[in-house]
C-alpha cells in the first residue's frame, strides 16, 4: 500500500511566541505526563512539534493511552476505535 505522506511542518524559534497569554490555563488542562517537557502547556508548539513527527498530541488521548507515550496514528484510531 502506497501511503501518501503529508508535508513535515517544522516550528522555527522565530516563529514560536516566547509568552503565550494562555500558557497557565493550558498547562492546568494538559494531560501530557512526559516529565520535562518544554512543550507543557503551549498547545501550538505541541501540536506543530507532533504533527512534524507524524504525531498526535497526549491531549487526543485518554489517560491510559496517553500513559503509553505512543503518539502515533495508528494509537488514536486504535484508542478511539475508527
Amino acid at each position: 500500500m502506497n501511503r501518501k505522506r503529508s508535508p513535515r511542518v517544522v516550528l522555527k524559534p522565530t516563529m514560536a511566541k516566547p509568552d503565550c497569554p494562555l500558557a497557565a490555563e493550558n498547562a492546568r488542562r494538559c494531560n501530557c505526563t512526559y516529565p520535562g517537557c518544554p512543550r507543557h502547556g503551549r498547545c501550538c508548539e505541541c501540536l506543530h512539534y507532533h504533527l512534524a513527527k507524524s504525531q498526535l498530541p497526549a491531549c487526543c488521548f485518554d489517560a491510559a493511552a496517553e500513559a503509553t507515550w505512543d503518539r502515533s496514528y495508528r494509537k488514536f484510531v486504535e484508542t478511539h476505535r475508527i
